[in-house]
């Protein structure tokens, strides 16, 4: 019988060398934009994960400016598949993190680094829980089919990534598990089970140019017009319903003694509903008829014009995410803990997926200030960090509670 505190000891003996893993991961520069060191970061952890037994493919993304999607598969001898999934992309610029010294770095419990949270802590994590299956349930580990599916551009939301995922394990696969970044308190850890979803809209008012000395009269203002309409807007927000507008900037006019006659701006919308999702929707795009500015004698209306550049829709509580939650609930329980529901304002590639296959977040280590590369106590800044005390729990959490998803499964196929 598998005995926890013998895996935790293993885990905890190996530590060492998994967080050698993370750091050379964490050396690679991979902002999204480098799609070289995307793809040598693709590399080194197809390398890592050979020793596993998993063998790679790599995707190139969609967008050309982006690096290649990593597939790695262990083939198993049943159908049973069971899909774990990352990112290799970082939101971190080359020169940003030379400007701001900002690199792996041991302080305490600390370990910082670009991606040490997000979400390369997360890719460690589900090589610490491969490695110990083989270890400790090599039959378990040669019956499923395991699929690691590393996104190449998830920080920009590349879409095609989701249906390469719903490709590899739509046939027989048994939960989609994605190790984004968790909570962990003192006896407690909290799972991702809904995210908002997002949409952006580019917001362009149009009007008339006019002498703003001689022929103001004759100019009808874009800008005033931009003025009211995101006025509108940030009205459409509606904090019971959990559904936010952000007018993220606003751009217009060229120079001071002209009436302007151009005005843009970007929104962006987020909600967990679906239906509410909708609604948003439709409400921003109602705007389009609401004309408030004309010039003086009103032949000529500015016009106004919303359209919706990118959606993303809502990852809602749902039926498959509750009965993996109840797994990893199980699990918890059984090492003396609890886990709790946490639904998240960022999306993540669970958004593309879960209507498809059970779909459970936040399964990787705890840290804090993912996207920050400053230091500055003064201000109040600091840089990305994950706690070293989080990554043996959450792997030991995560591998018994996959333990007890195949055996539930394996009794339904029975």
């Amino acid at each position: 019988m598998l005995n926890p505190q013998d895996m935790q000891a293993h885990l905890e003996e190996r530590l060492p060398q998994y967080l050698d893993f993370l750091k050379s991961m964490v050396e690679i520069n991979s902002f999204t934009g480098n799609p070289a060191g995307v793809n040598e970061l693709a590399k080194l952890t197809a390398e890592s994960f050979n020793s596993l037994g998993f063998q790679a493919q790599y995707i190139q993304a969609k967008n050309p400016q982006y690096g290649k999607h990593l597939v790695m598969t262990k083939p198993g001898k049943s159908s049973l598949r069971i899909g774990l999934i990352s990112h290799l992309d970082t939101v971190f610029p080359p020169d940003e993190e030379i400007k701001n010294d900002f690199r792996w770095l041991e302080e305490g419990d600390r370990l910082y680094g670009p991606g040490t949270n997000d979400i390369k802590g997360g890719t460690a994590i589900i090589y610490m829980v491969m490695d110990a299956l083989k270890t400790f349930a090599p039959e378990v580990f040669n019956e499923i089919t395991w699929v690691v599916l590393i996104n190449a551009a998830e920080e920009r939301l590349s879409d095609d990534f989701g249906e390469l995922c719903i490709e590899h394990l739509t046939k027989d696969a048994v939960a989609a598990l994605v190790f984004e970044a968790g909570v962990r308190g003192d006896n407690f850890f909290q799972l991702v089970t809904a995210r908002k979803g997002r949409a952006t809209y580019k917001v362009t008012t149009k009007g008339k140019g006019a002498h703003a000395g001689s022929n103001h009269q004759e100019g009808a203002n874009a800008i005033v017009q931009m003025a009211h309409t995101i006025q509108q807007i940030a009205a459409l927000t509606d904090y019971e319903k959990h559904l936010t507008f952000n007018v993220g900037n606003v751009k217009g006019g060229s120079v001071v003694n002209r009436v302007p006659h151009l005005a843009k701006a970007t929104v962006e919308m987020r909600t967990f509903d679906l239906e509410i999702f909708e609604f948003g929707v439709k409400s921003i795009l109602a705007l389009q008829d609401e004309k408030k500015v004309s010039n003086a004698n009103g032949n000529y209306e500015c016009k106004v014009s919303i359209e919706l550049k990118e959606q993303s829709a809502p990852w809602p509580s749902n039926p498959g995410t509750e009965n993996l939650f109840h797994v990893w609930e199980e699990a918890a329980k059984s090492l003396g803990t609890s886990v709790f529901r946490e639904e998240r304002g960022g999306l993540s590639d669970g958004n593309a997926i879960w209507h498809t296959i059970p779909t459970i977040d936040g399964l990787g280590p705890y840290g804090a200030h993912s996207h920050c590369s400053e230091r500055n106590p003064e201000e109040g800044k600091n840089q990305e960090f994950a706690n070293r005390s989080s990554f043996v729990p959450k792997a030991l959490l995560n591998t018994l509670a996959i333990l007890k998803l195949i055996e539930k499964n394996q009794l339904n196929d029975r």
